[in-house]
């Protein structure tokens, strides 16, 4: 399969410039709290900031996913966090809101916090609804249908994707043709929906990126594609959940990157620069410009030291400098 470029349907001009210049207000990361108060958007500074980046930023709804789990933030306030945090569009879970699929008022309302912040809806990524590579025939044909509402759901929200996984098999040959199968299927239900099927690499053969990109060549639909995560490329666990074998990142997100449709910019340390401890975020953006690929870039902190909004924070504005220097 040839290169593509992917051109998100967003219009960017405006709202690109607006995020810029919004983001160039000074922000002391070290100060950030939980409630945010400093990090709201200032329109005073719009204007401040006219470089123009290749990608927008979005929100991984996991990157607080402590502040969901323990109650301390509602799906329904998701919206408004991101727009304070300067982000442009929204990245959800669907375990945040597992028993909302069908409920088009609770959808319809979480469309109007993201209109009334003027974000954009981008995808859902789905956790717990089966694996679509599973060697159990019965199970993965039931994984199959359990998707088919998240696509109608993120139809309804607006959204041009839904994230799924590949996890499940045993063998890497029958994995391979398990999922082939299955994302098949389901981005041919998807197609009159206009949702994109996309992978990301989150376990099971599916962080290996050389098996992935070989899935994504047989399955050969233009609605079907990859989300590279800049992690995520453990092939072999150890104790306590440990990695003790890790597929090669910078070569994996490579051969993810001709089918991607979206991008997770998966973080966790920083230095004292501000740069990700682990991962080379220019090399890895300029990787992804030079795929062509043009759309947004979700920020998904992970990491404990810093607080969640504090690791966005410092996630945001390495994706700021990044793209600044990349250019458009």
């Amino acid at each position: 399969m040839k290169r593509r470029q992917f051109v998100n349907r967003a219009a960017t001009s405006s709202l690109a410039l607006a995020f810029m210049g919004t983001l160039a207000c000074k922000q002391d990361s070290k100060k950030s709290t939980e409630k945010g108060a400093e990090n709201k958007v200032d329109s005073s500074a719009i204007q401040a900031e006219e470089a123009a980046m290749f990608f927008q930023i979005s929100l991984a709804q996991w990157s607080f996913h402590r502040a969901l789990k323990s109650g301390k933030m509602d799906n329904l306030d998701f919206a408004s966090k991101a727009r304070e945090l300067g982000c442009e569009g929204l990245e959800y879970v669907n375990q945040f809101f597992a028993d909302k699929a069908k409920d088009k008022a609770y959808l319809t309302t979480m469309n109007e916090r993201a209109a009334a912040e003027g974000l954009q809806n981008v995808l859902v990524m789905i956790d717990g609804e089966g694996n679509l590579a599973d060697a159990d025939a019965k199970k993965r044909l039931q994984a199959i249908e359990n998707h088919y509402k998240w696509v109608e759901a993120a139809n309804f929200l607006g959204c041009h994707a839904i994230r799924v996984n590949l996890g499940g098999g045993k063998q890497m040959e029958a994995a391979a043709k398990a999922a082939v199968d299955s994302l098949t299927k389901l981005s041919e239900f998807a197609k009159d929906a206009k949702i994109d099927i996309l992978v990301e690499n989150h376990g099971g053969f599916s962080s290996n990126g050389a098996w992935l990109a070989g899935v994504m060549k047989e399955v050969n639909l233009e609605n079907c594609g990859t989300l590279p995560d800049f992690g995520n490329f453990c092939i072999e666990y150890g104790e306590n959940y440990s990695c003790a074998k890790e597929y090669p990142r910078y070569q994996g997100i490579e051969e993810m990157l001709p089918f991607a449709k979206a991008i997770s910019a998966k973080s966790h340390d920083f230095d004292d620069q501000g740069n990700e401890t682990n991962i080379d975020y220019l090399r890895v953006m300029k990787m992804v410009k030079d795929a062509g690929y043009r759309g947004f870039v979700g920020i998904e902190y992970e990491g404990r030291v810093l607080s969640e909004e504090e690791g966005i924070i410092k996630t945001r504005d390495l994706l700021l400098k990044v793209g600044k220097e990349l250019g458009a």
